[in-house]
């Protein structure tokens, strides 16, 4: 099983242990929303572009909304678990694209209940999860006001953020930069060294693609 299929599966396993109301971090989402999201990525290409297009959002939350109108939370939570679309064609997109994807979300669920701890990650999604931020580091971290130095715990180096101006460097392992830079800051455990009011105005960034 890829990493994608694997993050995909556990995460519909936390959504139905958890039902359609538990809180993510996804502000003003609970895990229903959250899923409806995640059956429109893949399901609804005529409303993705108000994911990250704020003129298409009115439309992209029509959407999502009229999925959940359409399918009870269990349905909704089936429909994630086989990946949809081109992504149930090609496998190999699934795994390119969905990986970090359901990386993020599958946190975004965990770390938004009480007593959570930081997984360990196997070795191999580790690595890949790095290679993905030593690649797309400057696209995530674009709209930073302050440069950043990313340390991977292991063994690794890439920036990032503002050319000019004071500089942050913020070191953990693969899996926590890579939910600093999609903008989990206050959620991922990493250490942020820097000028006190850089290191602040990092941490309420916004951050990701």
């Amino acid at each position: 099983m890829t990493h994608a299929r694997s993050e995909r599966a556990a995460l519909c396993d936390l959504f139905d242990l958890l039902g359609p109301d538990a809180p993510t971090l996804c502000a003003g989402w609970a895990t229903y929303d959250l899923a409806a999201h995640l059956v429109l990525r893949e399901r609804r290409p005529d409303a993705m572009g108000g994911i990250a297009l704020k003129p298409l959002a009115g439309y992209t939350a029509s959407v999502q909304n009229g999925l959940k109108a359409k399918h009870p939370y269990p349905e909704l939570v089936g429909l994630v678990r086989k990946p949809g679309g081109v992504y149930g064609l090609l496998s190999f997109l699934d795994d390119a694209v969905n990986t970090i994807e359901y990386f993020v979300h599958h946190e975004d669920v965990r770390r938004a209940q009480p007593g959570w701890e930081p997984r360990e990650l196997p070795a191999d999604l580790e690595e890949l999860l790095w290679k993905r931020v030593a690649g797309g580091g400057k696209l995530m971290l674009r709209k930073s006001p302050v440069g950043v130095v990313l340390h991977r715990l292991g063994g690794g180096v890439t920036l990032g953020g503002a050319q000019q101006g004071p500089k942050v460097e913020v070191t953990g392992r693969a899996g926590e930069l890579v939910l600093f830079c999609f903008g989990r800051q206050e959620h991922a455990k990493v250490e942020l060294n820097g000028d006190a009011d850089a290191v602040a105005r990092l941490r309420s960034a916004k951050l990701g693609i």
